[in-house]
């Protein structure tokens, strides 16, 4: 190594005294364990047609239909520029009808068709093969991972809601 690069690391390294690192960050964990839960869902999904924020989306349905777009929306913390395309591919594939809601002609309502009831059946063998990936974490221990993050998504949700709008 030159001087010059012991230098700039050098310095790098006085610039980031007392920042915590990137792997003690909690954002970050967060971040990595969202990336790599998605991974796993990918091929138990792929053989029902679905992408994970599909699934999501139709497990919300499954949970209670119809709803309207603004409500899957609200309930999976999607905004309508992200919901609109994973709708519109649902209803392609033939899992979802989208249609006014004739008490109000401004609101979506999403109703799950044959095929996309058919698919709950095989969505709960997905979570319980997914629950198998964590070997190290005891029935205990998940149970536990869940309630914290419920906790930490409520706060969060919280706060969100006090931050000032972005202009």
């Amino acid at each position: 190594m030159n001087t010059k690069q012991t230098d700039d690391t050098t310095q790098a390294s006085a610039d980031f005294a007392g920042v915590p690192k990137l792997d003690d960050q909690i954002c970050f964990a967060l971040y990595s364990a969202s990336g790599l839960m998605t991974r796993l869902y990918r091929p138990l999904l792929e053989p029902l047609g679905l992408t994970y924020p599909q699934y999501l989306a139709m497990m919300a349905l499954w949970e209670r239909a119809p709803r309207t777009v603004g409500g899957l929306g609200e309930v999976l913390g999607l905004d309508s520029a992200t919901l609109t395309p994973l709708l519109k591919r649902l209803e392609a594939g033939g899992f979802i009808t989208r249609r006014r809601d004739a008490a109000d002609e401004r609101r979506v309502l999403l109703e799950l068709t044959a095929k996309g009831q058919s698919l709950r059946g095989p969505a709960k063998d997905v979570a319980v093969q997914i629950l198998c990936q964590f070997p190290r974490l005891s029935a205990v221990e998940l149970d536990g991972l869940h309630r914290i993050l419920a906790k930490l998504i409520a706060g969060l949700r919280e706060t969100d809601a006090k931050a000032p709008a972005a202009d």
